[in-house]
């Protein structure tokens, strides 16, 4: 009899053992869920740090407090940068055209995992949408020269930024790469994506840029 209950307590714990491990497995999917793409309402604004929202449903956008954003239209902050022949170029230079805005560095492999996807898209849609590929550029661990000889060993064509001054990662409180943002032809993010994103993500974001 004895023998009996030590089983069944065993067999009671490691169905305990097994749901907590079911219950563990389904919340790791969802917090490292690869759909790591943010999406603003139709008439309401991305926060300018992509530290204020990750990994929330489409057409929802929270703050850091887990409230709405507020319905507003704000427009994508500027920022300047260098690009390959050292001058300078703001983001709303670029007005007129929708913008993908790329932050990446030569050292952070999930940068250089998503790069043909995006070579792919320049390639497509290069004459409807303005890419600016910004290198972060620390002077230490990334410098213009060692980006410059990645992008030249790989052969990419997009245009390549450099921010030597830190001033669009500060703007856009990019802690973490690759970043992502999608900018419409008015100024207005439509979509950012903290993390690597795929070719599906990447025309996703292309589409809502274009209003489709």
């Amino acid at each position: 009899m004895k023998k009996q209950t030590k089983i069944a307590i065993i067999a009671g714990l490691m169905l305990v053992v097994i749901g907590a491990a079911a219950i563990l497995y389904d919340k790791l999917v969802l917090d490292y869920s690869p759909d790591n793409m943010v999406y603003t309402t139709e008439t309401g604004n991305v926060a300018a740090t992509a530290t204020n929202v990750s990994n929330q449903p489409s057409g929802a956008a929270t703050t850091s407090a887990g409230s709405e954003v507020q319905q507003e239209v704000t427009k994508a902050p500027d920022f300047t940068v260098i690009d390959m022949d050292g001058r300078a170029v703001s983001l709303h230079s670029l007005a007129g055209k929708p913008v993908i805005v790329n932050f990446w560095a030569s050292w952070c492999p999930p940068c250089k995992a998503e790069m043909p996807d995006f070579e792919a898209a320049y390639k497509k849609y290069g004459s409807e949408i303005q890419f600016m590929m910004v290198n972060m550029t620390d002077g230490g661990r990334e410098t213009v020269e060692t980006a410059k000889k990645y992008i030249a060993d790989q052969g990419y064509t997009f245009p390549i930024y450099f921010d030597t001054e830190q001033e669009a990662a500060y703007t856009y409180g990019v802690s973490a790469i690759p970043t992502t943002y999608f900018i419409n032809a008015q100024g207005i993010p439509v979509a950012y994506a903290a993390g690597a994103i795929t070719a599906a993500h990447l025309e996703q974001g292309i589409a809502m840029m274009n209003g489709e």
